[in-house]
C-alpha cells in the first residue's frame, strides 16, 4: 500500500502553493488534501468551538482527493482525520505558505499550527513556507527541498512530538543549501496603524516591522534566509521549559499548598 499523505494549508483551497506541494508529493504516495475554504493566515492552533463545521468534497486535482472546510487549519486536520482518512497518514505536509514563518512567526502561523496538530496525532509533519507573499510567487526554488525533506521523512520519520518548520528564500539565485538551525530571536514593532472611518471613529489595521535581535547569528533561520539558505527548525510540541532554573519558592515535582 502506498503511503498516505495529508496535505493542508492556511492560505485556502485555491492557493497556488498547495497545488505546487501536491504535485511534488503525488509521486510519493496517495494524497488527501483538506484546506480552509478561504485564507486563514495567522490562526496558529485556533479551533472552531462555537460554530458548526462543514467539510465538502471538491474536484480532484491530478488524482489527489480534495476537500474544503469552513474552519481553521487545525480544524482541517482534526476534521479530516475524523471524517476523511481511512488510515493513519505517513506524512502531513502543510503549505506551501505564501510568506515567511521564521522566527517568532511560528507562534502565529496557521501553516505551522496545522503541522503541530498533525504532530499531536503522531504523524510526521512538516510546514513549508516561501518568503514571498505574492499569489503569483514562483515556487520552483522550493521543489528540490520539498522533495528531499518529504522523501526523508517518509523514509525515516521524525522523533516523537517534533515537527519541522521549513522556510525557503525567494530572492536572488535559487538556493542550493539548507541548514538545521534555531529560530532567531526577534519581534514585531509598530504593529498597528491607526485610521479614521467616515463616521470619525478610529480603527486599526495590522502592519508592523520585524526586528531581528541577532542578525549576525549564523545558526538562526533569519540569518539563513538573509543569505539565500533554506532554514529548517525542529519545533517541539512539548512546551515545557526543561532548562528553566527552579527557584527555591517553587517546588520541583512536588505539590504545594498555599
Amino acid at each position: 500500500m502506498r503511503p498516505l499523505i495529508f496535505v493542508t494549508n492556511d492560505d485556502g483551497i485555491e492557493a497556488p502553493g498547495v497545488f505546487c506541494l501536491i504535485d511534488r508529493l503525488l509521486p510519493m504516495g496517495d494524497v488527501i488534501c483538506v484546506c480552509p475554504d478561504s485564507p486563514r493566515s495567522a490562526q496558529s492552533m485556533a479551533l472552531t468551538v462555537n460554530a458548526p463545521l462543514r467539510i465538502e468534497r471538491v474536484e480532484d486535482y491530478h488524482g489527489a482527493k480534495m476537500y474544503k472546510t469552513n474552519g481553521t487549519p487545525v480544524d482541517c486536520v482534526k476534521l479530516g482525520m475524523h471524517t476523511v482518512v481511512d488510515r493513519k497518514p505517513s506524512l502531513l505536509a502543510s503549505g506551501i505558505n505564501h510568506g515567511s514563518n521564521a522566527s517568532i512567526n511560528v507562534l502565529y502561523s496557521g501553516t505551522m499550527g496545522a503541522a503541530m496538530e498533525g504532530c499531536a496525532f503522531g504523524i510526521p509533519s512538516v510546514g513549508f513556507s516561501l518568503t514571498d507573499h505574492s499569489m503569483q510567487a514562483d515556487f520552483s526554488p522550493c521543489l528540490p527541498f520539498v522533495d528531499r525533506i518529504s522523501e526523508g521523512v517518509l523514509r525515516e520519520g521524525l522523533p516523537e512530538s517534533i515537527c519541522l518548520n521549513v522556510n525557503i528564500p525567494h530572492f536572488g539565485p535559487a538556493p542550493t543549501e539548507m541548514r538545521l538551525v534555531k529560530a532567531a530571536k526577534g519581534n514585531w514593532s509598530d504593529e498597528y496603524k491607526e485610521y479614521t472611518d467616515p463616521n470619525g471613529k478610529k480603527f486599526y489595521w495590522l502592519t508592523g516591522t520585524f526586528s531581528n535581535y541577532e542578525p549576525d547569528n549564523e545558526v538562526t533561520d533569519q540569518w539563513c534566509l538573509s543569505n539565500g539558505i533554506v532554514s529548517v527548525v525542529a519545533v517541539s510540541l512539548d512546551r515545557t521549559a526543561t532548562e528553566f532554573h527552579i527557584p527555591g519558592w517553587l517546588p520541583n515535582g512536588k505539590s504545594s499548598v498555599f
